[in-house]
């Protein structure tokens, strides 16, 4: 079914980048870019209350899954924490140097907070201590989107800029080879004061996409992972089935040239999809061409008889109900087409055996011979019985029989004897 625009709230001034809801869906915050939030009721669509702090564009925004605190992350390189019954902030969380990208807390336990920027380190920090326990490293370029895993709290996916893919596990750092292992905050013996263990990713997704993730999430059961980027694509991403190791050298993981040389990837495969896309763009250019463009209405069968485009209506659809349209008079000899082969001869009889000479121009034709018969398919001409004039081709409905005949038949069958 189509979704209907039921209510429309004018927020912010400036473009409105994130929003969040609260647990129990009765009310949501957005963040702007005039670097600012505020928390709006659903029901009525009125706003409540403005959250200011920031000293630049508001990028994210998120609800705790299950307490009254808010998360923001700003421009100005900062993640915020709010109560948002008071609105007031209650602690800012430093670390990034760059835009702060986007803003998570885990939805399973609710202790942990995850925060993205324009840079390759992806920070997650505990809000029982105020603090970073863990680092997230290993893209090459900026991670611009995460999410967390609905059920495994501590599964944590991220998408680049780069249309890399990296899964982490928070319980396993898994350092590549020649990297020493470090000791996990939650491990040592104070673990407000221990530095945070880097967590390198327990798997890659290199060529997930061509351009930068912008958006990722889990299906709520978990088995499904949808992502979206700047490549105009949208994928769906799964566990593979127990046994299954040949995904490891596909497209996704070592590249379009790389699975090309192992054939596990076909370019003619890759042309027929390209082929497709292309074929769906061209489709969906010429519908807008289609829209946009002025309407082409013609009678079907009649070459060279078009119909008027439909006039405007005050409420801007092409109709606006029924119209009455007027269509131009058709030319004589309607329905087309042409006329039946006639003997000459036969023609010359009709006229006492010579045809009349053609009138000069402007003058009328003179009338046809009497008990002269047009054959099928041509117009009447004057002084054959006809309407001449406007009146040509009006075809005349004969009388309605009389009621009071119709009456009296039935009063001799003995119906309607009876008056009412």
């Amino acid at each position: 079914t189509n979704f209907n625009n039921v209510k429309e709230i004018q927020a912010h001034a400036d473009p409105v980048r994130d929003l969040a809801f609260a647990p129990t869906d009765s009310k949501f915050v957005t963040a702007s870019d005039d670097a600012s939030l505020k928390i709006f009721d659903f029901a009525g669509g009125t706003e409540e209350s403005v959250l200011t702090g920031h000293q630049w564009d508001a990028k994210c925004v998120d609800w705790h899954p299950t307490k009254g605190l808010l998360v923001s992350g700003s421009k100005d390189h900062q993640v915020k924490l709010w109560d948002p019954r008071t609105g007031r902030c209650l602690t800012t969380l430093h670390g990034h140097k760059n835009t702060v990208a986007m803003t998570k807390f885990e939805p399973t336990n609710g202790v942990l907070l995850a925060s993205c920027a324009r840079d390759p380190v992806a920070r997650v920090f505990d809000i029982r201590m105020m603090r970073d326990v863990f680092l997230l490293k290993g893209h090459d370029k900026e991670i611009s989107s995460l999410t967390w895993h609905p059920i495994h709290s501590s599964m944590l996916t991220t998408g680049g800029g780069d249309g890399a893919m990296h899964h982490y596990l928070l319980d396993e750092q898994n350092p590549p080879p020649g990297t020493a292992s470090t000791l996990s905050p939650y491990d040592s013996v104070n673990p407000t004061e221990a530095s945070a263990q880097t967590i390198y990713p327990a798997h890659k997704t290199q060529y997930a996409h061509e351009y930068a993730i912008w958006a990722m999430d889990w299906h709520p059961l978990g088995h499904i992972l949808a992502t979206g980027a700047n490549d105009k694509v949208t994928r769906f991403w799964t566990r593979p089935r127990p046994g299954e190791d040949s995904y490891i050298n596909d497209r996704w993981h070592i590249g379009q040239a790389a699975a090309e040389a192992q054939g596990t990837w076909k370019k003619s495969e890759a042309a027929r999809l390209r082929e497709e896309e292309e074929a769906e763009a061209e489709d969906e250019a010429d519908a807008l061409l289609d829209q946009n463009g002025p309407s082409r209405s013609y009678l079907p069968g009649l070459p060279g008889i078009g119909m008027p485009a439909f006039p405007p209506h005050p409420d801007g659809t092409s109709l606006g109900g029924a119209q009455q349209l007027d269509f131009p008079p058709l030319p004589m000899g309607f329905p087309p087409g042409a006329p039946p082969p006639m003997d000459m001869e036969s023609l010359k009889k009709m006229f006492g055996g010579n045809l009349p000479p053609l009138p000069p121009n402007g003058m009328p034709l003179p009338p046809p011979p009497p008990g002269f018969v047009m054959p099928p398919g041509f117009p009447p001409l004057p002084g054959m019985g006809g309407p001449v004039g406007d009146a040509a081709g009006v075809r005349k409905r004969g009388p309605l029989p009389s009621q009071e005949e119709s009456l009296q038949a039935e009063m001799r069958l003995g119906r309607y004897t009876k008056a009412r």
